[in-house]
């Protein structure tokens, strides 16, 4: 099975930008589709972004279409997640995870393993 390890989050003012990363060991990287979420205080996970296996695919999150980019790397065993232009509304704590389901999917039980999170905060 896969373990997930995310990095990169912090503190940024608005407009900035950040990169995190999720690295994969113990599994098949290559053989999962992979996913962003992120949870605020007192709100439920949600999903931010999907890449298909192969990175030929993605999918957002309508509130950060056109802001964030998520990639992968197959030789790294890593998935980023590009963020620019980020708002206070992005802070929380952000996931990666993996899926063995071949389609996209924005279901968080749909994910069979997760990282333990990042915190990202976005001052005004």
């Amino acid at each position: 099975q896969v373990q997930l390890v995310e990095s990169g989050g912090g503190l940024v003012q608005a407009g900035g930008s950040l990169r995190l990363s999720c690295a994969a060991s113990g599994g098949t990287f290559s053989r999962s589709g992979m996913g962003w979420f992120r949870q605020a205080p007192g709100k439920e996970r949600e999903f931010v972004a999907h890449i298909s296996r192969t990175g030929s695919m993605t999918y957002y999150a309508d509130s950060v279409k056109g802001r964030f980019t998520i990639s992968r790397d197959n030789a790294k065993n890593t998935v980023y997640l590009q963020m620019n232009s980020l708002k206070p509304e992005d802070t929380a704590i952000y996931y990666c995870a993996a899926t063995r389901r071949v389609v996209v999917t924005t279901l968080t039980r749909e994910y069979d393993t997760w990282g333990q999170g990042t915190q990202v905060t976005v001052s005004s």
